[in-house]
């Protein structure tokens, strides 16, 4: 185990309660809304089209659903530039994408790994 430097009155609580889950649940919120008034026209009209959210876990992850094989194809071309948008945000943040056949597993990028998918 990994010695902390901080107080123990510092260190995150070792279980969460209902408040800590509202308070989640309004920061993804929140996000979520910033994170799309900072997109461009042609990107808001693509995550118009899926069904989409931001989660605040470990790191924060842009989560694409696609309803059919076209919007995957197209999200995942423009997945370097979600990745952009969202790295004002959080630079260890990542974007998920799950296709619409769910025998196939999601397709992650790493906003640190963006320039490789341009």
């Amino acid at each position: 185990m990994i010695p902390h430097s901080l107080p123990p009155e510092d260190l995150p609580p070792k279980t969460t309660t209902a408040l800590d889950a509202e308070l989640r649940k309004q920061l993804e919120i929140s996000t979520s809304q910033h994170f799309f008034e900072a997109c461009d026209g042609p990107t808001q009209a693509l995550l118009m089209q899926c069904r989409w959210t931001i989660n605040v876990a470990e790191v924060l992850i842009l989560v694409i659903y696609c309803s059919d094989q076209g919007r995957n194809w197209r999200v995942l071309n423009h997945i370097a530039i979600f990745a952009e948008y969202l790295s004002q945000f959080s630079a260890q943040a990542k974007v998920r994408v799950y296709p619409p056949c769910e025998t196939e597993p999601p397709f992650d990028l790493r906003v640190d790994e963006r320039s490789v998918h341009r």
